[in-house]
């Protein structure tokens, strides 16, 4: 099982990850995109990235908007892998200049 992250690592995640909601369990981000297919073609790319590191988020989505939340069910938690991925699936949308809004986080 992998290790939960320690609350100084998770006060760090505001800096990290701006952004990112950071809860108790879990990161959340909302992105919103032009019109569907964009942000299908987003997904498309979170999907692929989560697979390759066996690891995938809840993926919430209506018309034009994303929500992701990363979290470790096993670990009760956030965990460094959860951290690794927010970062990556910012880079995604930062190399297509998407633009993304802060929400609250639900847990």
């Amino acid at each position: 099982m992998r290790a939960l992250l320690s609350a100084a690592e998770r006060a760090a995640l505001a800096d990290a990850l701006p952004g990112w909601a950071i809860g108790a369990r879990a990161l959340e981000r909302d992105f919103a995109f032009a019109d569907f297919r964009t942000a299908w073609g987003f997904l498309t790319e979170v999907a692929l990235l989560a697979e390759r590191h066996d690891h995938h988020p809840t993926i919430e989505t209506t018309y034009n908007r994303v929500r992701l939340r990363w979290e470790t069910h096993d670990a009760g938690g956030l965990t460094a892998l959860d951290r690794r991925l927010a970062a990556a699936v910012d880079r995604l949308a930062e190399a297509r200049g998407l633009p993304s809004r802060p929400c609250a986080p639900t847990r």
